[in-house]
């Protein structure tokens, strides 16, 4: 199978290694090709010190560049922007043959109103990857009205094929997992800015309490504060003021404090 991603960044190298380390072809399409091929080529030095590929042989398959016409999957992985990731999706179906599966990684974008960019819009499915990719075992497929049986069953072949389980959401704002995810990371920044208790102590309640393998304000900075806003700010607009962002998380992405990209967010990094 040819696989391409398009997005290069920590997704996109993660959802790239997955791939190549199942036997795939792989293409990046990513401006900054030679930091992505870095980045692929790093995480697969730690799968193989894990015995769990080899890295030669994967990086092999690897190729920097446009969509090839004939991948038979597209993941779309950049930045959490519906114009832009409607504008990569449709020249992506205009590259590729009919029966490819377009696919995109949002983590609570609507998959119908990027679809409706696209000319055979069933064919688009949210493949939601978790961070970091070679590590999280769940991937979230997301499905509209519109999607067949076919295209459904052939996305859950395609991440069992990489060794992960999957869930099958319909499209809604923030699917399950970002929807359910983001509120507590929400309420953990509106509990720390009260006072309720400490970082550390909000986090090491939920991992101890309730056996989370990495409490929400520490998620919060390994996923990006900047991109949890966005997430959170978008939820706000489709479900109302349970998601309201917090005035601290605001302030913290405006000083440059964005979590472990930056150095700092709730801890220092």
């Amino acid at each position: 199978m040819r696989v391409a991603v398009i997005g290069g960044g920590r997704m996109g190298a993660g959802i790239a290694q997955v791939f190549l380390a199942a036997g795939e072809r792989v293409t990046v399409q990513e401006p900054q090709a030679e930091a992505a091929r870095w980045r692929i080529a790093e995480g697969l030095a730690i799968a193989e010190s894990k015995g769990a590929v080899d890295k030669a042989e994967a990086l092999a398959r690897l190729t920097m560049g446009p969509v090839p016409g004939d991948a038979d999957l597209v993941v779309e992985a950049v930045p959490e922007d519906a114009a832009l990731k409607a504008e990569v999706l449709a020249e992506a179906e205009s590259a590729v043959q009919e029966g490819a599966l377009l696919a995109t990684n949002t983590s609570s974008l609507s998959i119908a109103e990027l679809a409706a960019v696209l000319d055979r819009p069933e064919r688009l499915v949210g493949l939601h990857f978790f961070n970091p990719v070679p590590v999280q075992r769940l991937v979230e497929i997301v499905v509209t009205k519109a999607t067949p049986d076919e295209v459904l069953e052939r996305a859950r072949g395609l991440v069992a094929g990489i060794g992960k389980t999957s869930v099958v959401v319909n499209d809604s704002p923030g699917f399950a997992t970002s929807r359910l995810g983001v509120l507590l990371g929400l309420e953990a920044i509106r509990m720390m800015a009260e006072g309720v208790a400490t970082a550390e102590d909000i986090d090491t309640a939920m991992t101890l309490g309730y056996g989370h393998p990495m409490g929400p304000l520490r998620l919060t900075d390994l996923v990006g504060l900047d991109v949890r806003l966005a997430i959170a700010e978008y939820l706000h607009a489709r479900l109302g003021p349970r998601f309201e962002p917090p005035a601290l998380l605001r302030d913290k992405v405006a000083a440059g404090e964005l979590g472990r990209k930056s150095g700092k967010g709730f801890y220092e990094w």
